[in-house]
């Protein structure tokens, strides 16, 4: 399994492809909102020409008010790569998703299965009662991961919530860290690079969201303003362009300045992983693609050793 990952605007697509047309490889997105349907600019999902001919799965699949979760995403991209593997084919993994990527390689822990009807019922009295009821709400649950928890990232505070409540026991206490031993090799690849030439080019990425209609998607999808799948950078600018608190210059650059902030959490995440094998975007997508091949033969040559 290639592994490509990297902050937003850093190539991670366009390489991927390229590897994987070299390779006769399918591509597994690994991004937390490309998964979803009816929002494919504020995403950045690869259209059809980005895709040159390769397949690519786990794109587009879901509608917008399914909840999906990094577990879940690890057992889906799973299977997608062991039906790979048994044609004798590898698997190119791309997204930045943090929390996709490391539950991918290093698997995730077994959590209870929420029941349907509690996680609507929670859902529901959560859109009545606010964000700040759910903090509490997890305060009261387990305020060791309250402590932790990225208190403004409200999926994660709900998944803390709602398994809590489904195992009668705080969300805390059933994470080990413990990292699954894959069937398969990992070759972990992160595009970085002078991060002022990165933030030039989140700033363009975002402006070509506009000019390809990023105003007319969120407009349409804007009545379901509540969904999870909807909370996410690009989107909340526009509503709030949308709802008065905000000037069209306004939503986008603070678009631009929260997409920068990402990228920043991004890098610091990847930082961490001495498995990753870094390479500059500033060498073009040719360049990095051959140097992945590289490290492929490398591995076919350890193979036979």
């Amino acid at each position: 399994m290639i592994v490509i990952t990297g902050p937003t605007a850093s190539g991670k697509s366009a390489l991927a492809v390229e590897v994987a047309r070299r390779l006769d490889a399918d591509v597994i997105s690994a991004d937390s909102r490309q998964i979803y349907r009816d929002i494919p600019i504020v995403t950045a999902a690869p259209t059809v020409e980005e895709m040159g001919g390769v397949r690519h799965h786990l794109v587009g699949m879901l509608p917008l008010d399914a909840y999906y979760s990094a577990s879940e995403f690890e057992r889906d991209a799973l299977t997608v790569a062991e039906s790979l593997f048994s044609e004798g084919r590898p698997a190119v993994v791309c997204g930045g998703s943090m929390m996709y990527v490391d539950a991918l390689c290093h698997g995730i822990d077994d959590l209870p299965t929420v029941p349907a009807e509690l996680r609507a019922s929670l859902m529901e009295e959560w859109r009545e009662r606010g964000d700040d009821w759910l903090r509490l709400r997890l305060l009261a649950l387990d305020p060791v991961h309250y402590a932790k928890v990225d208190l403004c990232n409200m999926k994660r505070v709900f998944h803390a919530v709602e398994i809590s409540v489904t195992a009668g026991a705080p969300y805390s206490s059933l994470i080990t860290g413990e990292r699954k031993k894959r069937p398969f090799d990992i070759i972990k690849v992160c595009l970085e690079g002078d991060r002022e030439r990165l933030f030039s080019r989140i700033n363009a990425r975002v402006d070509n969201m506009m000019e390809s209609g990023l105003e007319e998607e969120a407009r349409r999808v804007y009545p379901l303003r509540h969904l999870n799948s909807l909370n996410t950078v690009g989107l909340k600018e526009m509503f709030a362009w949308f709802d008065g608190t905000f000037t069209k210059d306004e939503a986008v650059a603070r678009m631009q300045k929260n997409t920068r902030v990402y990228a920043k959490k991004q890098l610091t995440w990847y930082k961490r992983d001495p498995g990753m094998t870094r390479l500059d975007f500033s060498d073009g997508t040719s360049a990095n693609a051959a140097g992945i091949i590289g490290m492929v033969e490398d591995w076919k040559l350890r193979q036979k050793s």
